[in-house]
């Protein structure tokens, strides 16, 4: 009986585990769930999910930095002191290089037979651009050739130099250019909230984001003639080839729908993420709201005509001193009572909060601006006064719709006389402290790049301009951060690389230079 029972039992054991592993993967696998994605159902979320960490970081960081806002604190590590913990840094790197995964799976998945589609293979090279400038311009050298390629068991990708990076984004630039100049297929206009499937409108974004890479990295020697000589191409000698922004219509923003509806999937990352509360206690800054107040500037008006009724569009409310701030850089203990601050109620119209236009990534009037910088440098032929008028008349037609884009309206003439920022040929370009054509582009260029993730930090870090004050409670030295360091955990996940990368850096802290800064 023991015997029969025995063989009785391994009989079992052998049908049990052949009817466990018939047909295994087929038993197993949900016949009605989607085991891979096509394009279009990618590329939406990517975007919100991109312009969520760069709002979050803006307003806490970038704005901080750059004397846009400042917190009443007293606590000595605060980022508006210069001074701030090293785990500022995961938030940014961990959200890009998430979405950066999604845009070059676009890529591959458009790529293959069942979802070829050249359009969606030049946006998504266009987006990666957009996301790795951010990365290697915060942080130096990155993982580029290697990263977002965990599904091919590469855990531990090694750090590309920043030149390298900057040459691999131009690279992709250029691809991107002549697959969307070819493309016949289409883009389903709810799969892209930025352009509703114009894919003419991305390859202008293309081409305007390559100038402002290109201006970014003119200044290293090693390859500035090159990049000179690209830059005159794409503005100058072949306009055709290399399309770009030619209004503020076709400026790369996704505007948010959703306003209080938190499950609408544009709405404002600032309304699903943040507080009202977090945009009512920092007070603006006097280097940022002075100067508008001093121009009477319309962004700040809260009359008719361009206030509608009761509140400006860039969501600025008076302080009980009116349209005045407090200094930034303050020591601990001696801050000034709230003034002018960012208002964070009532509709999305006037709140900053809820505003449709924070989802910034680049406007029509920053390419004026990098147009004046190139003209005023000679590299092209065109008038800098022109262009850097037509950025100014841009960049407040951008939130204050009523005024005028005609730069010989008289609108706009008596509005540059009046507030005393007219191009002046007679100033020195460029110059260390006072007034030169360099400071007045950037001053205004800073006013056109507010709620734009970084690009106010990147831009003073390239050129020093605008000249901002420098108050006595600035730890670091009184110098400015120059980059984010790595994320800690990188050290312990990625040793090797790491060291290998903080080696040709030249350390890891907020004070080493990147490549495009170092002489």
């Amino acid at each position: 009986m023991k015997t029969i029972s025995t063989v009785a039992v391994a009989l079992w054991t052998i049908i049990c585990f052949t009817a466990c592993t018939k047909d295994f993967e087929k038993i197993n696998t949900d016949p009605i769930s989607i085991t891979s994605s096509p394009p279009e159902k990618l590329l939406a979320p990517a975007l919100v999910n991109m312009l969520r960490t760069n709002l979050i970081r803006n307003r806490n960081f970038n704005n901080e930095l750059m004397q846009v806002t400042v917190t009443r604190s007293e606590d000595e590590t605060a980022v508006f002191r210069y001074d701030f913990r090293p785990n500022m840094a995961d938030y940014t790197w961990n959200g890009w290089y998430s979405e950066l995964t999604n845009f070059r799976d676009i890529y591959e998945i458009a790529s293959t037979e069942e979802h070829e589609n050249d359009a969606y293979k030049g946006i998504a090279l266009i987006c990666e651009v957009w996301g790795f400038s951010l990365l290697t311009d915060t942080y130096g050298d990155v993982p580029f050739t290697e990263a977002n390629k965990g599904k091919l068991g590469i855990v531990e990708p090694a750090f590309d130099t920043q030149k390298d990076i900057y040459m691999g984004l131009f690279d992709k630039l250029e691809e991107a250019n002549t697959l969307l100049s070819n493309s016949t297929a289409g883009v389903v206009e709810s799969s892209d909230p930025v352009y509703k499937g114009d894919v003419a409108l991305w390859r202008k974004f293309g081409n305007s984001l390559y100038l402002r890479l290109l201006l970014r990295i003119s200044g290293k020697a090693e390859v500035s003639a090159d990049i000179i000589a690209k830059i005159k191409e794409i503005i100058e000698d072949s306009p055709a080839q290399y399309p770009i922004f030619a209004s503020n219509d076709e400026s790369a923003v996704l505007k948010w729908t959703g306003g209080t509806v938190t499950t609408d999937p544009f709405t404002s990352p600032y309304v699903t993420s943040l507080r009202e509360i977090d945009f009512t206690i920092p007070s603006l800054c006097n280097f940022f709201i002075l100067k508008l107040s001093n121009w009477n500037d319309p962004r700040i008006d809260i009359a008719e005509p361009y206030g509608l009724n009761t509140r400006n569009r860039m969501g600025i409310a008076p302080g009980s001193g009116g349209f005045i701030g407090i200094e930034s850089g303050y020591e601990p203990g001696a801050a000034e009572d709230k003034q002018a601050y960012f208002y964070a109620f009532g509709t999305s119209d006037f709140s900053i909060h809820k505003s449709p236009l924070t989802g910034i990534i680049m406007t029509y009037a920053e390419l004026e601006f990098i147009k004046a910088e190139v003209a005023a440098k000679g590299w092209i032929g065109s008038s800098a006064a022109d262009h850097y008028h037509r950025g100014i008349a841009n960049a407040i037609h951008y939130w204050v719709p009523a005024f005028t884009t005609d730069i010989s309206d008289v609108e706009f003439t008596n509005y540059v006389t009046n507030a005393g920022i007219e191009w002046n040929d007679a100033l020195p370009l460029d110059a260390p402290i006072g007034d030169s054509k360099m400071e007045r582009i950037h001053v205004q260029k800073y006013f056109c790049l507010f709620m734009t993730d970084f690009q106010q930090w990147f831009e003073h870090r390239r050129t020093g301009h605008p000249i901002l004050p420098k108050g006595s409670g600035l730890r670091n030295g009184g110098n400015l951060p120059v980059r984010l360091n790595y994320p800690i955990y990188v050290q312990s996940a990625n040793s090797t690389n790491y060291r290998q990368a903080v080696a040709n850096m030249g350390g890891d802290n907020i004070n080493t230079l990147v490549w495009w800064q170092k002489p």
